[in-house]
């Protein structure tokens, strides 16, 4: 139970703070305008707070804050630590699914228009989200028709440049050919800004422009010019029409509906520009904290413009009243750099539209429910059947599975993947390089399991680094291997005293038979079953896990290798080559000429490095792209 806290120590400023376990784990972040304020309204009568906030406060053992300086930031604060964290306390974002955009990479020195999705990068302008990928694409290439921006990669491009010779998009008109000097970088940013204008709803502004350019090339007798602008104005069309107009061209808003239960809500938002939808957006999140409907809302909308959002509108349709409508005002102008108007649509056609986002918000929330609740049992039952079927304690929530990865007894790597409630997390994966000298994979495998345990048996609760899950505790876990290597896991588990909390599980090829310390013979799963598709599920993915990363270190030592051997290639002549070409496969691409002209080496160096480059990769006529 957390120590009551004098107000004084508490600083009156905007910020966030966060309430702790006894191991350190964040358990609820939350935000305020004054954190003194905040933060002194939890240590009063606990028959006053919700059961929810009294549960949390019987588990947290401290609190601690960061100030910034504006509510603003405070917000985005509260965001980025949810995010890390995951906090138990906390609404929690549930369907993070990554819908299609179409991003402009403005990053770049000939941007590119491309269907992306995932977290977005900065200085890169996105566009969306579609609700299918098939529209965003169909989006797109009628939209490159008209405005032909590249779409190679960037080591494509710089091949392409220095031979001088263009791809087929080119040929065929659909690359505007900035490898060869075809467009300018004048004309060629025209182009990205009007594919943005298009983007961005301004698709009729767009087509009128084209028009007006279209009858003046007429009419200066540039023929060619005009059809071009005419094949330009005929594929933008072919887009708008596919667009329905909702509201007056001016209108640029954000229109909200949402359903939900006393555990869930989806919130679905219309995104209008320039008077047409150019995409829906939405979120469902579980609702830990105890809210009035009005508060709900305003959490809700807040996180989805910290998750999801990625531009923001002059005008916000709510579906109905929410908590302090002028702060989220407030917010939504400071974090979009002009104002922002919220509203709620009552009448007229703002009122359809809120309509039209419930009921998109009803068929999510319906079909996430069933998605949600099918895979929650299979996950359950999976996990049920295995601790029925190893003898287990109790289901193992959380698993990990080790796998070897080697060439020879060279580049020796190890592989942790986890498992937590069924389901992959991929963001607790770790390597491990192995400093066994030759091919053992037994001592291979007692040296990572030694300094993942040890390291978990030393760390105690006030010294745990709390921004790692390294340190959480597994239920079971899971070599790849047979008897030899539960052997070496007993060893350890046994000099560690971990034997009878930690479950020790092997798995072996063969025949897919699972060993057990307490079993002479190995268990022989039923095809088929639960148990036995989750232990694969796991075993494939450490063993993929290993692979990549030794054929990456693999990768590295061959090169560096290479590199080492010439005389008069340094350091700094070496990360000066890696970082004009990109990669040492194409530097064996360059020819001498092109090395010496870089003038990061002299041409004996050059020679001699293409020497050796060249046994490796082949020549250049044998390993380049036609």
């Amino acid at each position: 139970m957390i120590e009551r806290l004098e107000k004084s120590s508490i600083p009156d400023q905007p910020g966030s703070y966060q309430f702790r376990d006894a191991e350190g784990r964040v358990i609820y972040v939350g935000k305020a305008k004054s954190l003194r304020s905040r933060v002194s309204s939890y240590f009063v009568n606990p028959q006053s707070l919700t059961g929810k906030t009294r549960a949390m406060l019987a588990v947290a053992e401290s609190v601690t804050w960061i100030t910034v300086a504006t509510d603003a930031e405070a917000f985005m604060l509260e965001y980025s630590l949810i995010k890390e964290h995951r906090p138990r306390y906390n609404i929690r974002l549930r369907d993070d699914k990554s819908y299609p955009m179409i991003a402009v990479t403005t990053n770049e020195e000939w941007p590119r228009a491309m269907l992306v999705r995932g977290a977005r990068r900065p200085k890169v302008r996105y566009f969306g989200p579609y609700v299918s990928s098939g529209a965003a694409r169909e989006t797109l290439e009628l939209l490159l028709r008209a405005l032909p921006l590249r779409s190679c990669s960037p080591a494509k491009l710089a091949r392409h440049t220095r031979d001088g010779r263009p791809c087929l998009y080119y040929h065929i008109g659909r690359c505007a050919g900035p490898c060869i000097g075809a467009v300018t970088h004048a004309e060629y940013s025209d182009m990205v800004e009007r594919v943005s204008q298009f983007l961005g709803g301004q698709g009729a502004q767009l087509a009128e422009g084209i028009t007006a350019k279209m009858r003046q090339a007429a009419a200066d007798l540039e023929f060619e010019q005009a059809a071009r602008f005419r094949d330009q104005l005929q594929a933008i069309t072919s887009v708008l029409e596919r667009q329905e107009m909702v509201i007056s061209r001016d209108g640029d808003l954000d229109v909200f509906g949402f359903n939900a239960d006393e555990l869930e809500v989806s919130l679905q938002a219309l995104r209008v520009r320039a008077g047409r939808v150019v995409g829906t957006n939405g979120i469902v999140v579980d609702l830990v904290e105890d809210f009035t409907e009005a508060e709900m809302l305003t959490r809700v909308i807040e996180l989805y413009y910290a998750e999801k959002a990625f531009d923001y509108p002059s005008r916000v349709i709510l579906p109905a009243p929410i908590a302090d409508q002028e702060r989220l005002e407030r917010l939504l102008s400071e974090l979009a750099g002009r104002r922002v108007v919220c509203s709620t649509g009552r009448r007229g056609r703002p009122r359809a539209l809120v309509a039209t986002a419930t009921e998109n918000a009803r068929q999510e929330f319906r079909r996430h429910r069933m998605h949600r609740a099918t895979d929650h049992n299979a996950r359950a039952e999976a996990l049920v059947d295995l601790r029925e079927r190893l003898g287990l304690r109790e289901a193992p929530l959380r698993i990990e599975c080790y796998d070897m990865s080697h060439l020879q007894g060279t580049n020796y790597v190890g592989s942790m993947v986890v498992m937590e409630d069924g389901l992959m997390k991929n963001r607790d994966y770790r390597h491990f390089s192995v400093s066994i000298p030759k091919n053992d994979d037994f001592a291979a495998m007692e040296e990572v399991l030694r300094r993942r345990l040890a390291r978990l048996v030393a760390e105690e609760p006030e010294t745990l680094d709390r921004s790692r899950r390294f340190a959480y505790r597994p239920n079971l876990i899971l070599l790849d291997g047979g008897a030899g290597q539960l052997s070496v896991g007993s060893k350890v588990f046994a000099e560690l005293g971990l034997s009878e909390t930690i479950e020790l599980a092997s798995l072996a090829k063969s025949f897919e038979e699972v060993y057990r310390p307490e079993l002479s013979e190995p268990l022989r799963l039923p095809r088929g079953s639960q148990a036995l598709y989750l232990l694969q599920t796991l075993r494939d993915e450490s063993h993929r896990f290993a692979i990549t990363y030794h054929r990456r270190r693999r990768t590295i030592t061959a090169e560096q290798s290479i590199l080492d051997q010439i005389p008069g290639l340094g350091p700094k002549r070496r990360a000066r080559l890696l970082e004009h070409y990109g990669s040492v496969f194409e530097i064996a691409q360059a020819s001498p000429a092109d090395l010496v002209a870089t003038r990061i080496v002299p041409e004996a160096v050059a020679t001699q490095l293409l020497e050796q480059l060249t046994k490796v990769y082949g020549t250049k006529s044998s390993s380049s792209e036609e």
